[in-house]
């Protein structure tokens, strides 16, 4: 595939995790970059990791639940680059709440952050990608509720499988302006918490993943590099499912 010199992308949730290795591969294959995090300073420090000089990586702090910080990030992009050709909507939580114990709070929170906070950066970034004739949007979505299902998980599940019901409405509405809408599927990925989980439930993940590694950030980031990519034109409304196979055997 070509290097995405000359493009830029934004990335939200950017700062650690899945966010910081999809920033990291769209950095190395040559796009500028808006690091987007809640975060601030940890978005600054993985902006001056990915590009020391500060040329190619900009850090914003952006709270994917206020509508205004999202068209904020989006104007930052084109203020300093005048464009905008790729949106990587990562930002998301992943709470453990059992369903008899869930919050109308914790309802409203984790929506607004996992499909609202996606819907919204896609709408902000929409109008110059639509101006240009070219757009690729991104969504990370999750093996959990759009293809599997976890206890502890349901309203997880539940967002993760609304931003699918999203992405392909959406890819259908803008098809015509050049702008293709997909989504990657992560499962079991080694982030910063993971080590948390304890040795015994880290095995038992590494048991039911045919492969027998858990995935790297940067696995899910050269998925995005693929469904960003000009190469991509004529793939929309699609999943990709980055898990080691881990949804495929019929029983353990």
């Amino acid at each position: 595939m070509k290097r995405l010199d000359g493009q830029v992308a934004i990335v939200t949730g950017a700062a650690r995790g899945i966010g910081a290795g999809i920033a990291s591969v769209l950095r190395e294959e040559g796009a500028s970059l808006v690091v987007a995090d809640i975060d601030g300073e940890a978005a600054t420090t993985t902006a001056r990791a990915i590009d020391p000089s500060g040329e190619h990586a900009l850090p914003i702090r952006t709270d994917v639940t206020d509508r205004g910080d999202l068209d904020a990030l989006a104007d930052a992009a084109l203020q300093r680059w005048d464009r905008i050709d790729i949106l990587a909507a990562n930002a998301g939580i992943y709470p453990h709440i059992p369903l008899d114990a869930l919050t109308l709070d914790e309802f409203d929170h984790l929506i607004a952050i996992n499909v609202r906070g996606a819907v919204f950066a896609a709408q902000a970034c929409l109008e110059p990608m639509r101006r240009a004739g070219y757009g690729r949007i991104v969504l990370t979505s999750s093996i959990t509720g759009s293809v599997v299902g976890q206890p502890g998980y349901t309203l997880y599940g539940a967002s993760k499988a609304a931003m699918l019901g999203f992405m392909r409405s959406a890819a259908v509405e803008v098809a015509k302006a050049g702008v293709t809408v997909n989504a990657v599927l992560p499962g079991n990925i080694r982030t910063p918490g993971f080590g948390d989980l304890g040795p015994e439930h880290e095995q038992s993940m590494l048991d039911a993943i045919p492969v027998g590694v858990l995935g790297e950030p940067e696995d899910v980031g050269w998925a995005v590099r693929f469904l960003a990519s000009p190469e991509a034109r004529y793939i929309t409304g699609q999943t990709l499912v980055i898990d080691g196979g881990q949804v495929l055997p019929e029983s353990t």
